[in-house]
């Protein structure tokens, strides 16, 4: 059973490192890897989706915090009931409920094929 919390962990180091350095669609990547792992954890999923509200605050973007806002009410009962959609990005560009494929790299990371 991998370590999500660690799993998470890894993509928030780089979504820092990227916030400090004002590269802001590499701290969106970042988050979105870090929501893939973490998504059936409702600790981690949420955690996630509320950096992804500040990041959206902090860009002024009122698509994302909308989106974001609505996705922390889903959250917890997505993860708790296993209904997350797997690889979802977490990003308000995306339907909260639409599973999209996995990258091969967090696939392995999550031991899925």
């Amino acid at each position: 059973m991998p370590d999500i919390a660690a799993l998470v962990e890894e993509e928030l180091v780089l979504y820092r490192r990227a916030r400090t350095h004002g590269d802001i669609p590499s701290a969106w990547t970042a988050l979105e890897r870090a929501h893939i792992l973490g998504q059936m954890d409702w600790y981690q999923h949420v955690r996630v989706h509320l950096l992804m509200l500040r990041l959206g605050i902090a860009t002024w973007d009122w698509r994302e915090i909308r989106g974001q806002l609505f996705r922390l009410l889903l959250a917890v009962p997505g993860s708790v009931t296993g209904k997350a959609p797997l690889g979802n990005s977490g990003r308000s560009d995306i339907s909260a409920f639409m599973p999209q494929p996995i990258a091969p790299d967090l696939a392995a990371k999550l031991g899925r094929r």
